[in-house]
């Protein structure tokens, strides 16, 4: 596996972490931004990486800047899939669906077809039998519309 596949695991990683302490969160504080939760994870894992090796900076960047543009990032996948609400998905795919947005959107040193390839490649290991078909239609129209 290469080494920006992991580091894209590692950020699906933190991303379906924090997405579900923001779920678990907002039961008891609907004050708490998802933002505010992945940039809380990401300093965890920073200091205490547990078992793993330390986060690689590809990782550390995509989760800072899905953080950064989260409202817009969900914005788009929320416009794009039709009859699918953020939260009817899979938390992984919902994971999958931002990193792949924010490299479509935001990060101009990855081609869209590798975006696209590598999110499906992902869902295609650790998500639904239907995950990949819906990201890859997804992040295609999300690509096709974006400015």
């Amino acid at each position: 596996m290469k080494a920006r596949t992991r580091a894209r695991k590692r950020a699906v990683d933190l991303l379906y972490e924090a997405d579900l302490r923001g779920l678990n969160r907002n039961e008891t504080d609907p004050t708490t931004s998802l933002e505010a939760v992945i940039v809380e994870v990401l300093k965890e894992r920073l200091a205490y990486p547990g078992h793993e090796a330390p986060l690689p900076q590809y990782a550390v960047d995509a989760a800072e800047g899905i953080s950064a543009h989260l409202t817009h990032i969900d914005e788009a996948i929320s416009t794009y899939s039709h009859g699918w609400t953020l939260g009817r998905m899979p938390a992984v795919d919902r994971a999958i669906l931002r990193l792949g947005t924010w490299e479509i959107m935001y990060n101009d040193e990855v081609p869209d077809a590798v975006a696209i390839d590598e999110a499906v490649a992902m869902a295609t290991r650790i998500s639904t039998d239907d995950s990949p078909a819906f990201i890859n239609g997804l992040l295609d129209r999300i690509k096709t519309m974006k400015p």
